[in-house]
């Protein structure tokens, strides 16, 4: 992975690209590959998962699905990534009622070359952590949470990220406090605001 800029957060992502890679996927009754380069040019989340058939996983894709129109109106693809094949993924979509939801790729990588690209792969078990990244049109990583697999992710503290990053890219000037919502106050950084906050 290549990164523009230099960070002091020795291991973060941030502001990296994501590598080029291609996937294959199920989507729409298809199986089809993709690379993550197909993407650019709109703002992309990748949503790590451990493994189909499972319990908490479930929950979370389900709550992308319900989601999923929100996130095309904010020109957003998803895309769900866990290690297992393509035919696990049809078999889970085809016999789940949550799964069955799901109209976004959803991605195998049964070698792990993504998930340990993006520093989620489990090596003990061949398995992903919760890893959520928030990619800009660009290909460069904005945010990114990993929790350990007994904790699911909130989709809407996900949107609220994406509208945050997709309001700083518009105006570079800005920034976003604490919670900000769409048509929330936002900083100008400059030294009349040092210790003003």
């Amino acid at each position: 992975m290549d990164s523009k800029n230099e960070t002091s957060n020795v291991g973060s992502l941030i502001n990296t690209h994501i590598p080029e890679c291609e996937i294959e996927v199920y989507h729409r009754e298809e199986f089809k590959k993709i690379k993550l380069s197909d993407y650019q040019g709109k703002w992309l989340i990748l949503f790590f998962y451990p493994a189909d058939f499972t319990f908490v996983c479930p929950t979370e894709l389900e709550e992308m699905a319900q989601n999923y129109e929100q996130f095309i109106e904010l020109g957003t693809e998803i895309i769900s990534v866990s290690t297992d094949k393509v035919f696990s993924h049809k078999a889970w979509h085809d016999t789940s009622p949550a799964i069955g939801k799901i109209n976004f790729p959803m991605a195998a990588d049964p070698t792990g070359e993504l998930t340990r690209a993006l520093r989620v792969y489990i090596e003990d078990t061949g398995l992903a952590l919760r890893g959520t990244f928030l990619i800009n049109p660009k290909g460069v990583i904005k945010a990114m949470e990993i929790n350990d697999n007994s904790i699911g992710r909130s989709v809407q503290e996900l949107i609220r990220k994406l509208q945050a990053a997709i309001f700083v890219d518009k105006h570079g000037d800005q920034v976003c406090p604490a919670s900000w919502q769409p048509g929330g106050k936002t900083l100008k950084p400059a030294i009349d605001l040092v210790g003003k906050i």
